[in-house]
């Protein structure tokens, strides 16, 4: 299913939400009523924050549900969270997890082609694979020319799987991460094979943290909401 564009976000968010066990065990039209407000409250604020969802009972022990946010400000993102979490399932749900970046340039790339500008448009596709990542000091002392080789193998390999899309958010400072990696694709076994692929490079030797990564299907809000129970 194709996503409605957006106008230009400067700020995404990697939302994981867990929700409490004694919420399930409530009365089918209460949780109904809470998990309709929850979605009508998402629509209502889709003008501000455009929003991807993602299942993941069943997979995780911490999280059942992983929402993209794309938005204008930082202001915007934190308001619609706010009123989410106290609306609806949301006030039975706590934030597992939560990476905050910016979308920026690469300086490493000079013109993103579709692969480069997964979750922007065109259409979902079935899973997503999401994690933080930082990058070791080593890596800065490097020279310029040194980064830009690794970098164009690394990009080099990634275009060797087309059926792969990313996005990559900017975090130094503002998070405790340095960069959000996002995947999506169709074909989990190929994901894998990129990712073997990559860890043989280079590159390799200079990441410090990649965890904790979140594997999730991709829904429609509704569905996905269905999902929590």
């Amino acid at each position: 299913m194709a996503e409605p564009p957006m106008n230009a976000p400067e700020v995404v968010q990697v939302l994981a939400l867990q929700v409490d066990l004694a919420w399930r065990r409530l009365p089918q039209a209460q949780r109904e009523e809470d998990l309709d407000a929850f979605r009508q409250l998402v629509n209502k604020t889709a003008g501000e924050v455009h929003t991807l969802a993602y299942a993941t009972s069943g997979l995780r022990a911490d999280a059942h549900l992983v929402l993209i946010r794309f938005a204008g400000s930082l202001a915007a993102l934190q308001e619609s969270n706010s009123a989410l979490l106290c609306t609806g399932v949301g006030r039975a749900m706590r934030v597992a997890h939560s990476f905050v970046g910016l979308l920026r340039s690469s300086r490493y790339v000079k013109r993103a082609g579709s692969q480069e500008q997964g979750l922007l448009a065109g259409e979902r596709a079935a899973y997503l694979i999401v994690y933080p990542f930082t990058k070791t000091h080593d890596w800065y002392r490097l020279s310029g020319d040194a980064r830009q080789g690794m970098m164009n193998e690394h990009i080099r390999i990634g275009h060797d799987f087309p059926q792969v899309r990313q996005l990559l958010a900017y975090s130094t400072g503002l998070d405790d991460q340095e960069f959000i990696v996002a995947y999506e694709t169709d074909d989990l076994a190929a994901f894998q094979d990129l990712v073997t692929a990559l860890r043989e490079t280079e590159a390799r030797r200079y990441t410090l943290r990649d965890q904790p990564i979140l594997t999730a299907i991709y829904r429609p809000l509704d569905e996905a909401l269905q999902q929590l129970g």
